[in-house]
C-alpha cells in the first residue's frame, strides 16, 4: 500500500505524519533546534516508523513563507530546503513545497464537527470564498474556494501585513502608541503573540499603569484570572481581529465563512467568545448588513496544517493542485 509523508514546519516545531487513505497517521512533533536539517529530522521520523528511504510515494512540506525556485530558507530557524538535495536524501521523486497558510486553508476541508466552535451563526455559501485568518507567531491570511468535483483551491496571501484598522479615538491612540516603537503598524504587529505584548504596553502607557507582565502567556493567564488590564488587552485584541477579518470578508466577497485558526486565540477562547469580536467584525457602516448570515468558526483542531498538506499532496498527485 502506497504511503506519503506530510510535514508542517515552523520556526520552533516541525510536525510530520504519514498520509494514507485520505488521513493522517503517526503524527509526531520535533523541535527544529534539535536537528541540523529537515532531512535529518525526517530521517529520524522514518526510522521510527520502520520506513526505508525510497519507500515513500511522495513528500509534501508546508513551510512559512513564499515558496518559489529551487531553495527555501526559513525566516525563524537555521533550516533550509533545497529541492534536489531533499529528494536525493529521502530517495523520493515527488516533493511538493507549499506555503503554510495554503496548507492551513486546505486543512479546513477536513475539519470534524468537534474541531470548530461557532462564533457567529450563519450558513456558508460554498459558491463564494471562505476567509482563513490566524494569529500565531505572525498573522496568517488565506482564502479557500470550493471547485467542481469536490476539489478545493486555496490562495495564500500577505493579508496579515495590511494596515491595522482603527474605528475610534481610543484605537487610534493605541495604534499611535505602538507606532512610536515599531514605525508602521500592520495587523500582524498587533494580532500575533508578540503583538499581544505590544498591545499590553500601549494600553499600560495610555492608562497610566506600570507594566508587570512580560510575556504573551502571562497576559493570557492574567486575563483568564480576571486581572482588569489584561482583560482590556484581550478585549481590544479581539476587536482588532474582528475589524481585520471583516475587511477580509469585504475584499474577498467571503460569504463562504470565516475560520479563525492559529495558536493564540484558542488559549483564551472563553474570553474571545464573549468579546466584542462579532460587533467589530460587522461594524462596516453602510455595508454592515452584508455580514448577516456569514458564519464564523474558531478552529480548535491541532494539526490542520498537516491535514492541508495531505489534501494538497493528494490533489497534486491527481494533477489538480492549485499550489
Amino acid at each position: 500500500m502506497s504511503v506519503s509523508l506530510v510535514g508542517d514546519i515552523g520556526g520552533t516545531n516541525a510536525r510530520f505524519a504519514l498520509w494514507r487513505d485520505d488521513a493522517l497517521h503517526a503524527v509526531q512533533v520535533f523541535q527544529v533546534a534539535d536537528y541540523s536539517s529537515p532531512e535529518q529530522a525526517i530521517g529520524v521520523y522514518l526510522d521510527g516508523q520502520g520506513i526505508a528511504r525510497g519507500e515513500l510515494q511522495a513528500v509534501c512540506l508546508a513551510v512559512a513563507g513564499p515558496v518559489s525556485g529551487e531553495e527555501f530558507r526559513f525566516t525563524n530557524s537555521h533550516w533550509r530546503i533545497n529541492r534536489s538535495i531533499c529528494c536525493a536524501a529521502l530517495q523520493v521523486e515527488h516533493l511538493l513545497l507549499i506555503n503554510d497558510f495554503f496548507a492551513m486553508a486546505l486543512g479546513m476541508t477536513h475539519l470534524q464537527p468537534h474541531e470548530r466552535v461557532n462564533v457567529c451563526a450563519g450558513e456558508a455559501d460554498l459558491s463564494r470564498p471562505a476567509l482563513i485568518i490566524g494569529p500565531g507567531t505572525g498573522l496568517g491570511v488565506a482564502s479557500l474556494l470550493r471547485l467542481e468535483e469536490g476539489r478545493w483551491l486555496a490562495v495564500p496571501g500577505e493579508g496579515g501585513h495590511v494596515d491595522l484598522p482603527v474605528n475610534d479615538a481610543r484605537e487610534a491612540a493605541i495604534r499611535q502608541a505602538i507606532a512610536e516603537h515599531t514605525g508602521h503598524v500592520s495587523a500582524d504587529t498587533v494580532l500575533s503573540g508578540g503583538g499581544l505584548l505590544r498591545l499590553y504596553h500601549a494600553i499600560c502607557s495610555l492608562d497610566g499603569h506600570a507594566p508587570t507582565l512580560a510575556t504573551p502567556a502571562a497576559i493570557t493567564e492574567a486575563a483568564l484570572s480576571g486581572e482588569p488590564v489584561a482583560l482590556a488587552v484581550i478585549e481590544q485584541f479581539c476587536r482588532f481581529l474582528g475589524r481585520v477579518a471583516g475587511n477580509g470578508v469585504l475584499t474577498l466577497g467571503g460569504r463562504g465563512g470565516v475560520y479563525i485558526v492559529g495558536g493564540v486565540v484558542p488559549r483564551f477562547s472563553r474570553l474571545f467568545l464573549r468579546s466584542g469580536f462579532a460587533e467589530s467584525f460587522a461594524d462596516k457602516g453602510c455595508m454592515s448588513g452584508y455580514f448577516q448570515g456569514i458564519p464564523v468558526w474558531l478552529v480548535t483542531a491541532e494539526f490542520s496544517g498537516l491535514l492541508g498538506a495531505g489534501v494538497a499532496l493528494q490533489q497534486a498527485l491527481a494533477g489538480t493542485s492549485g499550489a
